[in-house]
């Protein structure tokens, strides 16, 4: 029984190595790639659509909804980042109905590279929307003291979302193994179902999170913005 696709050794070279992780994480993503190609190479109008795009369409538009219902006003500026991440997510957990493949979120290497991008980007998109100096000032809000606290919390829900994924995913398949074992095929079967919703539920759960902690980097500036009209308003 494998607790992880990094277990899986496809070649190696000394200390570099191609394991399962890295094998099924770019067949992934250049999965994702080629389908994103074939599906938006020829964008047709309403009466003429094919189903491919018109499902395309309705996942877009859905993610779009669900980031403004976090408080973002411009969804179309963050749906790259939130967008890729569900469907990466997602995707590596419908895929474990194909016999072999093994979703590389059930390794802590691809759920902490997850929440890495989740902590570079929380920064990033603050910057972008308020500004270096102003963003740099929330950390010492509403007093200095402040301070170690907040850098203290950026740390720690990065690594609190790398172990939650990790922790989920790679439970899931460890249930599915054991039972494969010791029971027969219609409870490994239930079990693999089971874990479908559970890696769907977790990848919506991990999106909406990382939206919600680039949503509250990027607040002060719709309040501060706020302030400032009702000012002009009363002169």
């Amino acid at each position: 029984m494998r607790l992880s696709p990094d277990e899986i050794i496809y070649w190696q070279h000394g200390f570099v190595k191609i394991n399962g992780t890295i094998a099924f994480t770019w067949g992934l993503i250049l999965l994702l790639a080629v389908g994103s190609h074939l599906i938006t190479r020829k964008l047709a109008m309403p009466k003429e659509r094919s189903r491919w795009q018109n499902t395309l369409e309705i996942i877009v538009t859905q993610i779009e909804k669900q980031i403004e219902d976090i408080g973002m006003p411009h969804p179309e500026n963050y749906i790259g980042f939130i967008g890729t991440i569900l469907l990466f997510v997602g995707s590596a957990s419908l895929l474990t109905i194909i016999p072999g493949f093994e979703p590389p979120t059930g390794s802590l290497s691809t759920t902490a590279a997850l929440a890495l991008s989740v902590f570079i980007a929380v920064p990033y998109f603050g910057i972008k929307e308020l500004g270096v100096g102003m963003y740099l000032k929330s950390y010492i809000q509403p007093s200095i003291i402040m301070l170690p606290f907040n850098l203290i919390s950026e740390v720690s829900r990065t690594l609190a979302l790398a172990i939650r994924l990790f922790g989920n995913m790679m439970s899931g398949g460890m249930i599915v193994a054991i039972l494969l074992t010791i029971t027969p095929f219609i409870f490994p079967v239930v079990m693999t179902l089971l874990g479908l919703l559970t890696g769907m539920v977790q990848a919506y759960i991990f999106t909406i999170l990382a939206a919600v902690y680039i949503a509250a980097a990027t607040r002060i500036r719709k309040t501060k913005s706020a302030k400032q009209d009702n000012q002009e308003i009363k002169a």
